[in-house]
């Protein structure tokens, strides 16, 4: 049978190269990717909201808010024998797995990776695991899109491309917001904006939108239309609350990255999924606004109804008292990411892009409402506004998006209006948490690696190539207890190179070099030929690229401070080989060509 398909599929490929321009067929492709993307999205979305109807409808309203201490450890206990007895993968954290099999893996994504977030995201969001499903559904959509990229043969190029476009996809099905989605793959995922790669995401997103349509119809996750308008008088409020959102985003990737550190201590899973279940359990009970994804708080808030998305609290406020209020929804500001990180922690599979719009919205909200209650200005500035631009410079700050962040809010809306202090918040949130912490939750472990593609050519080309493909090991190797004479007889009359590492026998540590410049002065004096040692012939490298911790970028800039032709390299202390300049140089240009798709 797996013959057959195999004959199918050639016939098919080879009918497609005679028939359909390579264009064409990236055109087509993007199309398919789009409508994947967007049934992904529909299936993630329904079966989450199904098991939220199923569980907190009726158990919950129907006798006691205790669940909501039991749902999440249920949810999550359920994830983690899924994924142990059934899946046995486990699944990396959306965008952030999508990121590295581009970095990393040529854009090469499992089979399993197609369906693991599907089953395992909406059990873990909707059981009331406190993160999103934007992650997994472009987790998923990525997956879809590179293992059909390489059931048809398509290179690394067109691949990374179309995985682009699977997110681009994945965004435009969920929030109805086309232009944003492909912003957000070029912003995210460091995609070359040119006229070869816009037409495909066009196509997908386009695509996707359309799917959304069929099953949801006009249904949106913020449904609420701009009918105040912006003032040139409140933009001072707006750049204040810009500098006010780009410190809460460094909060939240702090205390992310602290929390998630604080789980890979342990190693042992059932440890982490007992304190994580348990933790998220009690947080949700005390505080039922963090169950799930929390959209439907957010349109509350829009909607300028606080006091609906505060029922059932722990706490029991009078919604009258304005400063209460206030003091609990700066709360879930600063509990929403501990309980999405400690879900993460706990084994769950979500994502953080609802839990930013989460934080953002309340915090442009609880700005607005302090403004409005301590009544320094003549009119009330609009809360709503405040809200969305809230969400905005959180999502700039957080995601290191600013434009997606823009776009996104604008489209949904329809608040175009307020683009000037979206813009104006966006860019100063952007702006101070890009100088606290360079890269965003997403990129964060892959930055620190030096894994991380970027908008710089230079850079992602470096990135994607790896070390151990240029270097060389036709190197003579010299001991340091040999003298001028065996050097001569054993090493320069054998070699076609004109460096020689020196090792130390025992060992195998690179000592030194020796140049053969520098040997011509001496190597025909036989008089020196057994008093002189390697030891005393031989220098310092300018440099050692070290195997197991130099990326090919901090390779490229030692060759750059040092003007060296060639390096000596080492793993675990042992000398290797040589990484000469002319092959790396060849190598990236051919590497260059592969990433342009030329």
């Amino acid at each position: 049978m797996s013959k057959q398909k195999n004959t199918i599929l050639t016939r098919f490929l080879i009918w497609r190269i005679k028939h359909i321009p390579q264009k064409q067929f990236i055109y087509l492709a993007s199309i398919i990717v789009g409508i994947l993307s967007g049934l992904a999205a529909v299936v993630i979305k329904n079966a989450t909201h199904f098991i939220q109807l199923l569980l907190e409808g009726k158990l919950v309203n129907e006798y006691h808010t205790a669940f909501y201490f039991i749902f999440p450890i249920i949810g999550l206990f359920l994830v983690f024998a899924i994924v142990k007895y059934v899946l046995k993968f486990q699944p990396t954290q959306g965008i952030p797995a999508t990121l590295f099999s581009i970095s990393k893996r040529k854009g090469l994504m499992k089979q399993i990776q197609m369906y693991a977030s599907l089953i395992l995201a909406p059990i873990t969001v909707g059981f009331g695991g406190s993160v999103g499903l934007e992650g997994p559904t472009v987790s998923t959509a990525a997956a879809l899109s590179s293992n059909l990229s390489r059931l048809l043969h398509m290179n690394q190029a067109t691949r990374t491309l179309l995985i682009g476009c699977a997110a681009a996809g994945a965004m435009s099905s969920i929030f109805k917001a086309p232009i944003a989605a492909i912003i957000f793959a070029i912003e995210v995922f460091s995609l070359d904006l040119t006229l070869v790669s816009l037409i495909p995401l066009l196509l997908a997103s386009v695509a996707a939108n359309l799917t959304s349509y069929l099953f949801f119809g006009s249904d949106v996750l913020l449904p609420f239309k701009i009918s105040e308008t912006f003032t040139i008088g409140d933009l001072p409020l707006y750049i204040l609350l810009g500098v006010v959102a780009g410190f809460v985003s460094i909060y939240f990737t702090v205390v992310y990255d602290k929390i998630q550190q604080f789980f890979d201590g342990f190693t042992s899973p059932l440890k982490r999924l007992l304190i994580g279940a348990f933790g998220i359990g009690l947080l949700i009970y005390l505080i039922p606004p963090l169950y799930g994804e929390g959209f439907d708080l957010i349109n509350n808030l829009v909607q300028g109804n606080p006091e609906k998305a505060l029922q059932n609290s722990f706490f029991n406020i009078d919604p009258t008292n304005v400063w209460a209020l206030i003091a609990l929804l700066l709360g879930l500001v600063i509990f929403k990411v501990i309980a999405s990180a400690i879900t993460f922690g706990a084994g769950g599979v979500g994502g953080i892009f609802a839990p930013t719009l989460f934080m953002g919205s309340i915090l442009g909200f609880c700005f607005a409402k302090i403004i409005n209650t301590l009544s320094f200005l003549s009119n009330p500035v609009s809360e709503s506004n405040f809200t969305l631009v809230g969400m905005t410079g959180l999502m700039a700050g957080v995601l290191h998006a600013p434009l997606t962040a823009i776009f996104l809010i604008a489209e949904v809306t329809g608040g175009y209006q307020l683009f000037l202090p979206l813009m104006i918040t966006a860019a100063i949130s952007f702006s101070l948490a890009n100088y606290f912490v360079p890269h965003s939750v997403y990129a964060m472990e892959l930055g620190r690696k030096g894994d991380l593609i970027t908008h710089n050519k230079d850079h992602a080309v470096l990135t994607l190539m790896n070390v151990k493909s240029v270097i060389e090991k036709n190197f003579v190797t010299i001991y340091t207890e040999m003298t001028l004479g065996e050097i001569v007889h054993n090493a320069i009359i054998k070699s076609n190179r004109n460096i020689f590492p020196v090792l130390d026998r025992k060992t195998m540590q690179l000592q030194g070099i020796i140049l053969l410049d520098d040997l011509r002065p001496i190597m025909f004096d036989q008089s020196l030929y057994n008093n002189v040692t390697a030891q005393e012939l031989m220098k310092n490298p300018p440099a050692i690229i070290n195997l197991e911790d130099d990326k090919m970028t901090v390779v490229m800039k030692k060759f750059q401070e040092t003007g060296a032709w060639n390096l000596p390299v080492i793993s675990e202390n042992k000398y290797i080989g040589f990484v000469s300049k002319s092959k790396l140089l060849t190598a990236y240009r051919r590497k260059l060509i592969a990433f342009s798709g030329r």
